[in-house]
C-alpha cells in the first residue's frame, strides 16, 4: 500500500479517507471487500474435522477457494481464525499474522481484513474463559455484570487482533421447544434489550464491533424449529421482536447487525428490503454494517427457493442491505460482471465496510494486525505496533479476574424454584448425600453450545474442555468436606439406556439427602439436548431422564432436584414431591462451585427467571407477554398454560418486603413522565440481593394488549433489616404499542402498575391515567427505557 495514499492520511476526516480509497478501487476489488475467507478442514493441522459449526457446512465445502484464491483481489473479512479448531492463541496469532501480512503486501492496494469469532460465552477460542450462557446472564437482571463480562471478553479478543464479535442475540423467546432458547436473554423483550444494550457497550469498550443477531424473527419458528418460517403478524413483530434490536442500535451505538436464516410471512431476512434497509437504516439511523448469518445468501437459492441461482441471490440480498457475506465468498463474488448490479450498490456497501476499517485503525500508517493494546478508562485507543512474532508471553485468556467474574455471574444466576421445607441451605450438612443425575459429574452439561468446548473441542477425540471446569461432584466434594458424596450416573443425558437406574436407586435409599442433576448437554445440530439445531418436539425431560427422576422420588428420600438446562423443562410432575428445587441454566466454567455455594448456603440464591418454568410439557405454553385470552380461560379451554415457575420468579434464603408504592402523578399527558417509589426491605435474618419488578397493565387498548409486561426493574442488595427506597421514572412512551393503522402510539386511558418478585407475584399496585383529546403518534426516537434509582435509607 502507498505510504502517500489520501486514505493513509490521518489529517484526513473518515469519509474523505473512505472516499478517496473507493475511487481507487475496480468493481472487483469493492467487491472482494463484501466478502470473507473461512480456513477449510482441508488446511487443517490438527487432523479432519468432525461434525459441523455452521448450518449445512457440508453443501459448502466442495466451493471453498484456498486463501490466496479468495484474497487475490483483497478480502473483507477472516472468519474464525481462532474459533475453527484447536489451536493455540500464540498459533492463531501467527496464522492471522501471516494471513494479514498477505493482504498487505501481497494485493494492490494492501487493504487489511477486518477479524470476526464468536463470543457469546466468551471468546470462543482455546483456553479463553467460558462464561455461563446468555440466558443465565439473563437470570442476573444485572445490566452491570453483563457490560463488565463483555468488557472483558472484548479486551482478550482485541489482545489477539480480533475486530468483530458475532454476539449478542438478541432474539427474544417465543417457543421454549427451539434450541437456541439458551442463546438468548429470555421472554421479555425489556429484559433482552437493556441486558444486550450493556452488552454491546461493554463489547464495544474494548474496541471490538459488536453483532446484534438474529434479525429478526428467529425465535419465533413455528413449532420451535430452526430456520423454520416464522408466520408472525406485523403488530407482534413490531412490538415483541423488534425492540431490542432497536434499542441496541439507538442507545448501544451497536456497529453490526447478522440477519436471520428464517422468512418472514414469506420474505427471507436476507432480501428483505423494508427490514435491513427502511427500518434499519431509514427509521433507526443504523450507519454500521449488515453481515450475513453463515450461507444465508446461498440460502435464498438453496432453501427459500426465491431465486434461481446464486448470483441472483447475491443481488437480492446486495440490493435489500447485506453489505457483507460470511462466511466464505460466494455469491459476490459472481456481481463482477452483473448488469442488473450497478455499482452505486456495491460502493455503498464497500463504503460501510471501508468506514469501519478507517475506525478500527486498519489504514492507519504503523498499523500492526496484533496484538492491540488494552483500551484506556475512556475506550479504545489505536492499535500498537506489533512487539515481534509472539503474544505476550503473559497473556492468559483465562485469567484469575475473568474466572472471578465468571462465578459472579453464575453465583448470581442461579434460582432457588422451590424450598418449601427449608431443606435448603444445608448448614448442617447431612453426614451422607446421594448425588445422582447425567448433570452431576459431567462438565460440559455446564456450557453452552458456543463455548469453545461443546462448539469445537467436542469433535475432537481427548481434548478435555480446554480450560478448568469442575463438575457438581468436584465442587461439592470441596464445597462439603465433612459428607459423604456417593456419586450414581443414573442415566445419560440424551441416550434412552436406562440400565444404571437401580444403582442410582440403591445409592439413594442408603442416602439422608438426594441432590439429583438433571437437564441438557448442549452441541448442535442434533449431537446435544439444547443448542443450535437441538429443537424439543415437547418439554419433557430428555432421553431416561424422567424414569430417573420418578424413581428416586419414590425412595422416599428427601431430593433436590437441580435442572442444569439450556431451556425450561416442565417440572409439574414431580416439584410438589421434592426437598427443593434449583434452576441453573448453563453457568459455564464456575458453575459447579456456584451449583454447590448455593446447596451449601455459601451463597444466597439471588437469581430470577428469564422465561416461565412450565408446569406441564405438552399444550406448548407461551410466554408471559399474552392478551387475557392467552392465558388460563376455564370454560373456553381445558387447556391450562399457567406455569409452574411464573417468568420473574426466584426464590432467596432471606425475605424481602415491599411497601408503600406511591406514585408522583395520577395523571400525566401523553408525553409525560411520573416517578413510581416504594420501599423495600430485608426482613430475614441474612444479607441478600432482590430483583425488584415494576409491570404495566393498559386497561382498555384499540388493539389486545397483554395482561401486564416488565417496563422496569431494579437490582438491589439489603443486609439484614436494612431498606431502600427504589424510584422507577415512567415516561408515557413506556406503554405505547403499535395500532390497529400499525403506527406506534401513546393512547390515553386508564393504566395499572404492579411491583413484586415476579409476573403473578405482585403485592404492591397503583393506578394512573395518561390524559388528552386523543392518542400521540410517535415518530421517530423514543423513550425506550425506565430509570431507576436505589438510594438506601
Amino acid at each position: 500500500m502507498p505510504e502517500s495514499a489520501p486514505w493513509r492520511d490521518l489529517s484526513l476526516p473518515t469519509h474523505e479517507r473512505v472516499e478517496a480509497l473507493l475511487a481507487a478501487m475496480t468493481r472487483e476489488e469493492k467487491l472482494a471487500q463484501l466478502g470473507s475467507h473461512w480456513r477449510s478442514s482441508s488446511e487443517s493441522t490438527t487432523g479432519p474435522q468432525r461434525g459441523e459449526v455452521a448450518p449445512m457446512e457440508h453443501a459448502f465445502a466442495a466451493g471453498r477457494r484456498t486463501f490466496e484464491e479468495a484474497a487475490a483481489q483483497g478480502l473483507g473479512h477472516l472468519t474464525r481464525v481462532f474459533g475453527s479448531e484447536p489451536v493455540t492463541p500464540a498459533a492463531g496469532a501467527a496464522r492471522l499474522r501471516a494471513r494479514q501480512r498477505h493482504l498487505t503486501t501481497a494485493t494492490r492496494l494492501g487493504i487489511p481484513a477486518i477479524v470476526h469469532e464468536e463470543c457469546l460465552t466468551g471468546f470462543t477460542a482455546l483456553g479463553a474463559t467460558v462464561y455461563p450462557a446468555a440466558i443465565a446472564w439473563a437470570a442476573t437482571f444485572s445490566p452491570d455484570l453483563v457490560h463488565a463480562m463483555a468488557r472483558a471478553i472484548g479486551r482478550d479478543m482485541r489482545a489477539v487482533g480480533v475486530h468483530q464479535g458475532l454476539s449478542p442475540v438478541l432474539d427474544v423467546v417465543r417457543d421454549y421447544r427451539w434450541g437456541r432458547v439458551e442463546e438468548t436473554l429470555g421472554e421479555d423483550p425489556y429484559l433482552v434489550g437493556t441486558l444486550g444494550t450493556a452488552y454491546v457497550r461493554g463489547l464495544q469498550s474494548s474496541g471490538v464491533i459488536a453483532t446484534l443477531k438474529h434479525f429478526a424473527g428467529y425465535s419465533a419458528a413455528r413449532a420451535g424449529r430452526n430456520h423454520a418460517p416464522v408466520p408472525i403478524g406485523p403488530r407482534e413483530f413490531a412490538d415483541a421482536i423488534l425492540p431490542p434490536f432497536e434499542m441496541a442500535v439507538r442507545e448501544g451505538g451497536a456497529g453490526s447487525v447478522m440477519n436471520s436464516y428464517s422468512d418472514i410471512d414469506g420474505r427471507p431476512a436476507a432480501a428483505h428490503t423494508q427490514l435491513l434497509t427502511t427500518v434499519l437504516r431509514e427509521e433507526w439511523g443504523f450507519t454500521g454494517t449488515v453481515v450475513s448469518d453463515y450461507w444465508a445468501i446461498a440460502f435464498l437459492d438453496l432453501t427459500h427457493r426465491v431465486s434461481p441461482d446464486r448470483a441472483s441471490s447475491g443481488a437480492l440480498a446486495l440490493r435489500a442491505g447485506v453489505d457483507v457475506e460470511l462466511p466464505a465468498t460466494d455469491a459476490y463474488a459472481r456481481l463482477r460482471e452483473a448488469a442488473d448490479v450497478p455499482d452505486a450498490l456495491i460502493d455503498r456497501a464497500a463504503r460501510r465496510v471501508l468506514t469501519q476499517k478507517v475506525e478500527l485503525g486498519l489504514l492507519d500508517p504503523g498499523w500492526r494486525p496484533v496484538p492491540g493494546p488494552a483500551p484506556g478508562p475512556d475506550g479504545p485507543d489505536r492499535p500498537e505496533p506489533d512487539q515481534g512474532p509472539d503474544l505476550d508471553p503473559d497473556l492468559d485468556l483465562d485469567s484469575p479476574a475473568n474466572r472471578a467474574l465468571a462465578r459472579q455471574i453464575a453465583e448470581k444466576s442461579v434460582i432457588l424454584l422451590a424450598n418449601p421445607h427449608g431443606t435448603l441451605p444445608l448448614t448442617t450438612a447431612p453426614s451422607h448425600i446421594a448425588l445422582l443425575g447425567p448433570c452431576a459429574d459431567d462438565p460440559r452439561t455446564f456450557l453452552g453450545c458456543y463455548s469453545f468446548p461443546n462448539h469445537v473441542l467436542s469433535r475432537y477425540e481427548d481434548r478435555g474442555t480446554g480450560v478448568r471446569v469442575d463438575s457438581l461432584r468436584t465442587a461439592l466434594l470441596a464445597e462439603l468436606p465433612g459428607s459423604r458424596i456417593e456419586y450414581a450416573q443414573g442415566v445419560p443425558v440424551r441416550d434412552p439406556d436406562a440400565s444404571g437406574i437401580p444403582a442410582a436407586v440403591e445409592a439413594a435409599r442408603r442416602a439422608e439427602l438426594c441432590v439429583l442433576a438433571v437437564g441438557d448437554l448442549a452441541s448442535l445440530f442434533g449431537r446435544g439436548t439444547s443448542g443450535e439445531g437441538c429443537d424439543a418436539p415437547d418439554l419433557t425431560l430428555p432421553g431416561a431422564q424422567p424414569r430417573l427422576v420418578e424413581a428416586v422420588l419414590a425412595t422416599g428420600t428427601p431430593t433436590v432436584l437441580v435442572a442444569v438446562s439450556g431451556r425450561p423443562y416442565a417440572l409439574g410432575p414431580y416439584a410438589d414431591r421434592c426437598a427443593a428445587v434449583v434452576q441453573a441454566f448453563l453457568p459455564g466454567e464456575e458453575g459447579g462451585p456456584a451449583i454447590a455455594g448455593v446447596l451449601s448456603g455459601r451463597v444466597n440464591p439471588s437469581g430470577h427467571l428469564p422465561v416461565g418454568i412450565p408446569r406441564d410439557p405438552g399444550g406448548q405454553p407461551g410466554t408471559y407477554l399474552a392478551p387475557p385470552l392467552g392465558r388460563f380461560s376455564e370454560g373456553i379451554s381445558n387447556l391450562d398454560p399457567t406455569p409452574l415457575y411464573p417468568f420473574g420468579h426466584g426464590g432467596s434464603y432471606t425475605t424481602f418486603a415491599y411497601e408503600d408504592l406511591a406514585l408522583s402523578a395520577t395523571a400525566i399527558p401523553t408525553d409525560g413522565t411520573l416517578a413510581a417509589t416504594l420501599l423495600v426491605r430485608n426482613t430475614g435474618p441474612r444479607e441478600g440481593e432482590d430483583v425488584v419488578q415494576l409491570y404495566l397493565s393498559d386497561e382498555v387498548a384499540e388493539v389486545t394488549r397483554p395482561l401486564r409486561e416488565l417496563v422496569g426493574y431494579a437490582r438491589v442488595h439489603l443486609d439484614p433489616g436494612e431498606s431502600c427506597q427504589v424510584t422507577f421514572h415512567l415516561h408515557a412512551d413506556r406503554t405505547s404499542f403499535t395500532g390497529v393503522d400499525h403506527r406506534r402510539l401513546v393512547e390515553p386511558g386508564a393504566f395499572t402498575l404492579a411491583v413484586g418478585h415476579s409476573s403473578e407475584d405482585l403485592p404492591l399496585t397503583a393506578r394512573f391515567r395518561i390524559t388528552g383529546t386523543g392518542p400521540r403518534v410517535i415518530q421517530g426516537a423514543r423513550v425506550m427505557t425506565t430509570p431507576v434509582e436505589v438510594r438506601h435509607t
